[in-house]
């Protein structure tokens, strides 16, 4: 891990850029640090740090401020800064191309869109582990949430280190995925816009009965894809902290 930049922001956190390799992500700290701290991991959505820095910093500042918590992003395969990925750009492409026609999204292009990136993202998040974990300043234990729920459903099932889970539904899910989510038993707290325009309310719900955990709890609102309360976030800090300790 090296890093690239680090900025002293004016409630008390560190924000650090970092590469792992072609990987660039960010790091924030509390300024002080008493004890190694335990670890959030916010996943992004496909869309560039850049773009998303602000939604990102926010929850982690929050969590930095108010919990004592360190967070960490990076940015996933073919988004960003990072190299074109062309199988990636086609299987958007072809997922456009069927929701103008109004035409079906096939399981086809489902899993084209979908299980490369979590093939490509799963084994980065667990470099990334490796690396935060080496650092003095965090301890764990450690918290994934939010980004491409399928990603996160491999994760939580790869990676023993994840101890608790916030998922973001709203994304395709390949039936791989839903079979692998019933191996999934951290406890786990999922997050649904009820009028989500891009999302098969129904896909999400059997992902959500699929989930192994013995204790997971659904957190529906109405509204669409971009209207989540802010309450959600605070509710999501607390579900954490009762497993971070």
């Amino acid at each position: 891990m090296q890093f690239t930049s680090e900025q002293h922001l004016d409630d008390g956190v560190i924000e650090r850029e970092f590469t792992l390799g072609e990987i660039p992500g960010i790091l924030w700290t509390p300024s002080s640090v008493s004890a190694p701290t335990p670890l959030i991991l916010i996943s992004p959505p496909p869309l560039g740090l850049r773009k998303m820095h602000p939604r990102l910093a926010g929850r982690a500042r929050h969590y930095a401020t108010k919990y004592g918590w360190a967070a960490a992003t990076i940015e996933l395969p073919g988004s960003g800064d990072r190299p074109r990925w062309a199988a990636a750009e086609q299987a958007r492409a072809d997922l456009r191309r069927a929701m103008e026609a109004g035409e079906p999204v096939t399981d086809e292009i489902i899993d084209a869109l979908v299980l490369p990136l979590v093939e490509k993202s799963v084994p980065e998040w667990r470099t990334a582990l490796d690396a935060l974990l080496s650092l003095p300043e965090i301890g764990g234990p450690v918290a994934y949430e939010g980004g491409v729920i399928s990603i996160g459903v491999r994760l939580a099932v790869v990676e023993p280190r994840i101890a608790v889970a916030g998922f973001y539904a709203g994304s395709f899910i390949p039936a791989a995925i839903l079979e692998e989510a019933r191996q999934v038993t951290v406890p786990l707290r999922v997050l649904l816009q009820w009028d989500d325009e891009g999302n098969d309310r129904q896909a999400a719900l059997d992902l959500f009965d699929a989930f192994g955990s013995k204790e997971k709890s659904l957190h529906a609102n109405l509204g669409g894809h971009a209207g989540v309360p802010r309450s959600e976030m605070e509710d999501g800090a607390r579900f954490f902290a009762r497993h971070l300790k």
